[in-house]
């Protein structure tokens, strides 16, 4: 048997796997994570919160838990915990990039670009092929009125992945700023055909320019 046909097939498969490993081991806090990471994919938050919990108070040190749970904090709209938890996993893991990157992406999120910059080009020095942090970083640069750098983000992020459609909705709107209207239409276009959902009022103002 292959290791590939050792693997869960399904994510229902592999929670089953995970449950079954606690039974064994209540106390693995990596099973724990699994677990709540399965359970994220499922879309079951509240249970996969507990699971993190149980991750944090087995294992005090697994800084990807902290960042998990940051995450879900984030997408319920709790920022605040989102940043307290990031910056706990720096301070326990300070070479893991998520954590620093996630941090960048709620302060831009929050209107703070000054405040996100930092963090992201820290995760970039950490994992320069962390594609999420080139491009939020050229959406701060972009904030803070830095036009060149943020093209020149939106472009590294590019060159990892040409089809990534947040870098090519960034260069859009970055060459729009700058009078570059067919390099925004071209931008813009490709983000839209890699599924990136363009606002109406910029695919409109783009409209008087084709």
């Amino acid at each position: 048997m292959t290791e590939q046909s050792k693997r869960p097939q399904t994510t229902r498969a592999y929670i089953e796997e995970q449950i079954k490993t606690l039974q064994k081991n209540p106390d693995c806090g990596v099973t724990h994570y699994n677990l709540a990471i399965g359970l994220i994919n499922e879309g079951k938050h509240d249970e996969a919160i507990e699971e993190l919990r149980a991750a944090i108070d087995s294992s005090p040190t697994l800084g990807e838990a902290f960042v998990a749970l940051g995450g879900i904090y984030f997408h319920q709209g709790d920022i605040e915990s989102c940043l307290r938890l990031n910056e706990h996993a720096i301070r326990i893991r300070p070479r893991l990039c998520q954590p620093y990157g996630n941090i960048g992406f709620a302060y831009v999120q929050k209107g703070e670009p000054n405040k996100a910059v930092g963090y992201l080009e820290k995760a970039i020095s950490i994992n320069p092929d962390f594609i999420q942090a080139h491009s939020t970083l050229a959406s701060a640069y972009f904030m803070l009125g830095r036009i060149e750098e943020s093209i020149a983000a939106s472009q590294r992020a590019l060159g990892l992945d040409d089809k990534f459609a947040v870098a090519h909705n960034n260069l859009a709107l970055a060459y729009m700023e700058q009078g570059e209207y067919q390099k925004a239409i071209e931008h813009c276009d490709k983000a839209v055909a890699y599924g990136f959902d363009v606002p109406a009022e910029f695919l409109k103002e783009l409209e008087a320019h084709r």
